[in-house]
């Protein structure tokens, strides 16, 4: 073997430890990467999970409305990353949520005359009494489902 083939050989196998160790590197990068997004969505669906759970406790304790309780669980199921249809499983919460989400909230329903006020509000309360029964119910699945794990609730 003459020494500039003997060069050649050695240039060649620092190539190719050289281009190993970077792939090396990235794969370890991006295991680290898919670690750390693996622990935000589970810290995040641990979020919504205990949001969903507590607002569901406070419509069966009466604590809380059932148009306001249907308009944020709608949008906390929303927000999950996962297979099932939710307004499927929860037919009374996302039916009370299609009657009200027109209304106005905040400083738009402070802004309405009061006639007007109290007409959406016995338009509320009337839908509200309809699905009373249901969405209580469906408050009990969610509490079920929606268990706030241990990490979470510390």
């Amino acid at each position: 073997m003459t020494s500039l083939q003997l060069t050649l050989l050695i240039v060649a196998s620092l190539i190719v430890v050289g281009l190993a160790f970077y792939a090396g590197k990235l794969l370890y990068l991006l295991h680290i990467q898919n670690k750390t997004r693996r622990r935000e969505q589970d810290a995040r669906r641990g979020y919504l999970d205990e949001s969903i759970y507590t607002i569901s406790m406070a419509v069966t304790q009466q604590q809380c409305s059932l148009s306001e309780a249907s308009i944020r669980l709608c949008v906390l199921l929303d927000h999950l990353e996962d297979e099932h249809h939710y307004p499927d499983a929860y037919p009374a919460l996302h039916e009370l949520y299609s009657r009200i989400r027109h209304m106005p909230t905040h400083d738009a329903w402070k802004a309405l005359p009061k006639v007007q006020r109290r007409k959406m509000e016995q338009e509320r309360e009337e839908h509200e009494a309809e699905l009373e029964t249901q969405i209580l119910r469906e408050a009990e699945q969610l509490m079920q489902r929606h268990l706030p794990s241990a990490e979470t609730s510390s």
